[in-house]
């Protein structure tokens, strides 16, 4: 069965989009830690990061990286971290988080944010994207 990112990915399930090229999908987190938080996917589903081979690696690195500049220009914020847990989906998966502090706490409440909110930021978010 594919996982809810794949069905993001072919469409089956609405998100908020940032980017997308052959190989990789970013989207934005429908349970933010802050406002931009952002996932970055390859397509092709692989359960653990590590378990991509290299090439699919490193292009899921550069890829998050165009993003997460597009993000820290969009998104007041002190610097866009990045985690990966890889717990929660059985597809490897890049957080990209603007951050307040120095800190990422999973455990921190969710933001709840509405559907015209979602669509501004990723709007901003697009503006600052170079693929």
């Amino acid at each position: 069965m594919a996982s809810i990112f794949t069905r993001i990915i072919q469409g089956e399930i609405p998100c908020y989009k940032i980017a997308e090229d052959e190989g990789y999908f970013a989207f934005l987190d429908i349970n933010p830690l802050s406002k931009g938080h952002t996932l970055v996917v390859p397509k092709q589903e692989i359960d653990y990061i590590f378990d991509l081979d290299a090439d699919t690696y490193a292009g899921l690195m550069l890829f998050s990286q165009k993003v997460a500049l597009a993000i820290g220009l969009a998104v007041p914020c002190l610097r866009v971290g990045v985690a990966v847990i890889g717990l929660e989906v059985p597809h490897a998966h890049v957080h990209l988080i603007p951050l307040q502090s120095d800190t990422i706490n999973f455990s921190d409440l969710k933001l709840k944010l509405d559907k015209e909110e979602f669509e501004r930021i990723a709007a901003a978010i697009r503006a600052h994207l170079t693929l």
